[in-house]
């Protein structure tokens, strides 16, 4: 399989420009970036640098979130968000300027947390409404919009992949959009209590992305317990063709990459 690192989890000693040729110096060729700029719609010289970036460490952007919050503080993700669609709104116009300037087609839409003083009713419509303008916007490219359930906050209310794969079949049935997938991140769903084989069993033909880490710990592989291989094994003999992100935190100084010469 064809990996691919998160650079906004990965090598956070290196300025971004750094961590992108650490990557290629360790013999891959594809980077995922959470949202990377302090702002939901960066100007054209912001995006132009990240653009020169990439290409001179010679790494293609595999994967992009949208921006989802102030991430440090807990927030994650826009898209139920109450108040912030115009924010969301104005940062898919930027994405899309980001996937025309790299061929980047894997966006990830961080649903956001349940907020206080709206009903879930009220976030779920919201979030109708902002993926299907977002799937709209990304379709003019050929581009995916990846919905993913996460562990570590109680208030996100995907947590398994039916979660997920219910709100990606009501902006189907509703709006009849269909490039919408499911971000497969196997530590998150693991974490949470869902049965990752049986996941991957039944539903691996609407995986559009995977990311791995081990767990406990959410380390390199091999730092844990969690049967990695056998999911991506599991993965690659249902036909999945796409990129893994490599989405752990390893330790400074140590390299990250180290496994994959066992691997």
């Amino acid at each position: 399989m064809r990996y691919t690192a998160n650079c906004s989890i990965l090598l956070t000693d290196l300025p971004l420009a750094e961590r992108f040729q650490a990557v290629r110096r360790a013999g891959l060729t594809g980077v995922e970036l959470w949202w990377p700029f302090d702002r939901p719609d960066p100007g054209p010289n912001q995006i132009d640098a990240l653009t020169a970036a990439l290409d001179q460490a010679g790494v293609e952007l595999t994967g992009l979130n949208f921006d989802a919050g102030d991430m440090a503080q807990g927030d994650r993700g826009l898209v139920s968000w109450p108040g912030q669609a115009e924010r969301f709104r104005a940062n898919v116009a930027a994405v899309g300027q980001i996937a025309r300037a790299t061929g980047c087609r894997c966006f990830n839409a961080l649903y956001g947390l349940r907020q206080l003083g709206h009903s879930p009713a009220e976030q779920d419509a919201l979030a109708l409404e902002n993926l299907a303008w977002a799937a709209r916007a990304v379709a003019e490219f050929g581009g995916t919009i990846l919905i993913e359930p996460v562990s570590g906050a109680p208030d996100y209310p995907l947590q398994k992949a039916a979660d997920a794969l219910a709100v990606i079949d009501r902006v189907e049935a509703e709006q009849g959009l269909d490039n919408l997938g499911l971000l497969l991140d196997v530590y998150h769903l693991a974490n949470n209590g869902d049965d990752v084989d049986a996941v991957i069993a039944a539903h691996h033909d609407r995986v559009a992305h995977v990311q791995i880490a081990d767990l406990p710990g959410r380390g390199a592989p091999g730092t844990g317990q969690a049967p990695l291989r056998r999911w991506l094994q599991a993965l690659d003999q249902a036909g999945y063709d796409g990129a893994v992100g490599l989405e752990y935190v390893s330790p400074p100084g140590q390299d990250p990459f180290a496994w994959l010469a066992q691997d």
